[in-house]
């Protein structure tokens, strides 16, 4: 009998059907293990709320609503602070504004730029929520970031758009700290889904409305001059003629460079030395290969006739160093030479790169600066700014060393930036502020950006950068435009104040 049963065993697991059967008994195993194995070893790709690593990047990218510093320590403080106030907020009074700025950039000069903005845009919270003789709604500010590059600002722009409606209510974005084609993109983007935008330090003449009457990005309004004013401004200021200089620019050039080399090259038409280019890497805070062009440029800046002493430059922080580093180098150390340019000039403050000794041996660099703390401090013009405004942000920065305002690290306005985007805060809340009907509490989505055209006269913001009065555009009307010069020290002396009109505003300030 048990012979019998073993044969009729052997014989069945030779049938076809039990081999079949092994084997999706076999694959079955075979999948339950890598699924195991994939779910062991899985990749968490989340960084903190609303913030993850996409599938082809290790850059943490989204909307932040936590403390999350995005990896950067420098930024760690003010955060922290940031979180500390939005949590002392209830649910039901506050609006979201939130910051969009490139906070996983590996640029030292960025990252202490996009630190500046945060610490500012915060300033501005704070004060929103504690010294506006209690207006409502209070602000709650979050953090986008769209990448260092901004190539993410598809995902970062559709997570913006979701919080409108929701508990979140987001009502406005500030910041789009520079003028480049994925922020040019994720302002078109966001604006043609109704979300206000305020610019902080944008410039560039196409992120802006009103070029050839048209209106691109509704609900746009920015709190910096435009290229074309700031040349402007400059002109006025430094009242050189065209057979004295010359134009420097980036070939093929991003919508900064691009509006301040046609801006440049409108005040020195008819010059006899025309415009002479270069041409940078694509990630424009690359080193790349124009010192050698710098070089050479610098060898026929010498060769040009001795009445020459000015040269306009039309480009990134980065080339502007090298430039200025060429030219300390140059062979002709007997003739100076000034160096007018952007507000990319702020950057140079802190670049440790920069030669200094060029800026003792016959070569000035004054630039465009968006603010300065000390354009208001002595015999400032009597319209077009004050120094109460100005005051006012110093003693919050003061405040901020320790709690409850603070602590957010160290502060500095030398460069503008803090300034530039704490006016950006306070007109993103005076526009939500202003479209908030009477016996309500949230303003509709829809009416916050029409409030821009009448941010003029007695309802104009007064910014610690100067009069922030907007045309029927979005953009500022006859800005004051600090000449700023950078001195061996590598600080920035303030000069002189400006104006794209020649002149300040009235007392009105209408455009």
């Amino acid at each position: 009998m048990r012979a019998w049963l073993h044969e009729l065993v052997q014989r069945i697991r030779t049938l076809p059907i039990y081999r079949y059967t092994a084997l999706v008994l076999a694959a079955a195993l075979v999948f339950g293990l890598v699924q195991l194995t994939r779910t062991l070893l899985h990749d968490d790709r989340s960084c903190a709320a609303g913030v993850a690593r996409p599938e082809d990047s290790s850059e943490c990218v989204g909307v932040s609503t936590s403390a999350f510093d995005f990896g950067q320590r420098r930024f760690a403080a003010t955060i922290r602070a940031v979180d500390h106030e939005n949590r002392s907020l209830k649910a039901g009074t506050y609006v979201t504004v939130a910051l969009y700025e490139p906070f996983s950039s590996s640029d030292a000069d960025n990252l202490n730029d996009v630190l500046h903005e945060l610490q500012g845009a915060y300033l501005a919270q704070y004060r929103a929520n504690h010294d506006d003789n209690g207006e409502t709604p209070y602000i709650r500010l979050v953090l986008a970031n769209p990448g260092a590059d901004g190539a993410y600002w598809e995902r970062t722009v559709d997570r913006l758009s979701a919080m409108t409606d929701t508990s979140d209510r987001l009502r406005a974005v500030t910041g789009i700290g520079t003028s480049t084609d994925n922020n040019k993109k994720a302002v078109a983007e966001l604006t043609r889904l109704g979300i206000p935008v305020v610019g902080s330090s944008i410039t560039a003449d196409d992120l802006a409305n009103g070029q050839q009457g048209k209106d691109p990005y509704p609900g746009l309004a920015r709190v910096s001059p435009t290229n074309t004013d700031e040349a402007r401004a400059l002109a006025a200021y430094a009242k050189v003629t065209a057979d004295r200089a010359l134009l420097v620019y980036d070939k093929p050039g991003d919508p900064y460079t691009k509006t301040l080399q046609q801006a440049f090259a409108t005040l020195l038409k008819g010059s006899p030395y025309g415009s002479w280019p270069f041409t940078p890497p694509t990630n424009r805070s690359q080193e790349g290969s124009t010192p050698n062009t710098f070089r050479q440029i610098t060898d026929l800046v010498c060769d040009t006739d001795a009445k020459l002493n000015t040269v306009f430059f039309a480009g990134r922080h980065t080339q502007l160093r090298q430039f200025i580093n060429a030219l300390g180098r140059r062979g002709c150390q007997s003739r100076t030479f000034t160096v007018l340019t952007g507000d990319e000039g702020s950057y140079l403050t802190g670049d440790k790169k920069l030669d200094r000794s060029a800026l003792q041996h016959g070569v000035a660099v004054r630039y465009t600066a968006l603010a300065h703390p000390d354009a208001w401090v002595n015999k400032p013009p009597a319209t077009g700014g004050s120094a109460q405004d100005t005051q006012d942000l110093k003693k919050l920065v003061a405040a901020a060393r320790t709690s409850p305002v603070g602590p957010i690290g160290p502060a500095s306005l030398d460069d503008g930036q803090a300034i530039i985007a704490y006016d950006a805060m306070r007109l993103a809340v005076h526009g939500i502020r202003e479209a908030t009907p009477d016996q309500q509490k949230i303003p509709p989505l829809a009416d916050v950006g029409l409030q821009w055209p009448q941010v003029k006269g007695s309802l104009r913001v007064n910014g610690a950068s100067g009069w922030i009065c907007l045309d029927v555009h979005g953009n500022p009307y006859d800005k004051a435009v600090p000449i700023v010069e950078l001195t061996p020290k590598g600080t920035a002396r303030f000069v002189k104040i400006a104006w794209p009109e020649n002149k300040p505003p009235g007392k009105d300030c209408l455009a």
